[in-house]
């Protein structure tokens, strides 16, 4: 049993946000005493119900690519242990966001084959094999924080034994460092006060959607 602290983080391949997000926990994992957990979520699931409300390019991305790539990624959590989930994390968010290869099947096929997997699992694509083990695994995770908030989520043990959860930080570039360990500590201070509720500000510069 390992006695770092586990950070629990929900995410879905698709998004740049949890990308930049996974990639600072990861420089927090360096320099803080913690050890991530993967699990996965959707935003495909998350926003099945209100798809008519989206922009329509949005909607979209949401009909037409989100599924896929968290099919793979349920299925091979299912097949061959959580575990692997960090990994191929690691493999599709290099070659979706970094590279900007895109979320098609060649690309989720090159993932798996980085990390060793079969591609086999290629033919969980279109099926719905293990549809509830990823609504199972996307309702822990946006339980804990409410509908109204997308991915990634990340829970921690809380001072009195109940998870503390929390949407974000969404942040980009990913910070390093003690600059990582700095986010790490003031998210947890103020996430820990019971009355929080959001922190926000403008930026004029994201993540670059245009791969997806």
């Amino acid at each position: 049993m390992s006695d770092k602290t586990p950070v629990d983080f929900w995410f879905d391949p698709l998004c740049p946000w949890a990308w930049m997000t996974s990639r600072w926990v990861l420089e927090v994992e360096k320099v803080r005493d913690i050890e991530v957990r993967w699990h996965v979520m959707s935003l495909a699931v998350l926003n099945e119900d209100k798809l008519d409300e989206l922009p329509e390019e949005y909607r979209d991305l949401l009909e037409t690519k989100a599924w896929g790539p968290v099919r793979i990624v349920i299925a091979a959590q299912q097949e061959h242990g959580a575990e692997v989930l960090g990994d191929l994390y690691t493999a599709l968010g290099t070659r979706f966001h970094n590279q900007g290869e895109g979320p098609g099947k060649e690309t989720v096929a090159a993932a798996l084959k980085d990390v060793g997997l079969p591609e086999s699992l290629m033919e969980h694509w279109d099926g719905t094999k293990y549809e509830p083990e990823l609504r199972a695994s996307h309702k822990e995770g946006i339980d804990l924080v409410g509908q109204e908030v997308g991915t990634p989520v990340i829970a921690v043990p809380g001072a009195d034994g109940e998870q503390l959860a929390f949407f974000g930080p969404v942040v980009t570039p990913a910070p390093k460092g003690e600059e990582a360990a700095r986010l790490w500590d003031g998210t947890l201070a103020v996430a820990s006060v019971p009355g929080f509720y959001e922190i926000k500000r403008t930026r004029t510069k994201g993540p670059d959607f245009s791969n997806l």
